[in-house]
């Protein structure tokens, strides 16, 4: 799956004049995937970013008292590290 792909399957949850995944990566887009599965259940669930800044992850969701974005990434940033790796759309 693409970022654009991850996008347009979770479109009705990102938030308005946000660009969502910016990620192109498949392992990084498949973790997400699996993390959005739970997630959207949660009620009022959206998302803005998911992105690389400064050399790690930052992932923008709400309601953030119910989701743990720090364990994506957390799992993220371990893939970065693997890799070296520094790419986003932004």
């Amino acid at each position: 799956m693409t970022s654009d792909e991850f996008n347009k399957k979770y479109k009705d949850y990102l938030e308005p004049q946000f660009e969502g995944m910016e990620i192109e990566h498949p392992g990084i887009i498949k973790l997400c995937d699996e993390y959005f599965k739970e997630w959207i259940k949660v009620p009022g669930f959206q998302y803005a970013q998911i992105k690389t800044k400064f050399g790690t992850s930052r992932v923008y969701c709400d309601p953030f008292k119910y989701i743990d974005t720090y364990a994506l990434e957390a799992d993220i940033d371990k893939i970065l590290k693997g890799m070296n790796y520094e790419n986003s759309k932004s």
